[in-house]
């Protein structure tokens, strides 16, 4: 979970990007996308174009903070960009949850015949003994 303060704002990128980038690339965004400072304690939303990865940018007291996160199923909406005209202008746009997941349609996996493969088994370098090493933190 990330705290902000009262003053903070979330701003979305409405175009694609890029996840390649991290601490290095996505501050150039926030200053093209937004035309904002990114030492000012916003949070800064981004979500690639298939709409199933998004990362957040944040800088606080310490430094510069990268959240990533990754649906499984389904994708992020992301509001498509309107221009509004005359006495609409002045009005504020209904809310959109950026975070409110759909359902993505994804076809059942194959079948794949496996093939189990033993230890010295013909076609395989598999070792003859395995070790298991177990690790305490």
């Amino acid at each position: 979970m990330i705290t902000l303060p009262p003053t903070s704002r979330a701003f979305l990128c409405t175009r694609p990007v890029d996840m390649r980038k991290g601490f290095d690339g996505l501050p150039g965004l926030v200053r093209s996308c937004f035309a904002e400072d990114l030492l000012s304690g916003h949070l800064f939303l981004f979500v690639n174009s298939r709409g199933d990865r998004l990362k957040a940018l944040y800088f606080d007291r310490d430094g510069l903070a990268v959240w990533y996160k990754r649906l499984e199923a389904g994708t992020f909406q992301v509001p498509p960009l309107r221009r509004l005209r005359g006495h609409r202008a002045g009005a504020r746009p209904a809310r959109h949850d950026p975070l409110r997941r759909r359902p993505l349609h994804r076809p059942p996996p194959q079948a794949i015949p496996r093939r189990i493969l033993t230890p010295g088994s013909p076609g395989t370098d598999a070792p003859r003994r395995l070790i298991v090493v177990k690790i305490s933190i």
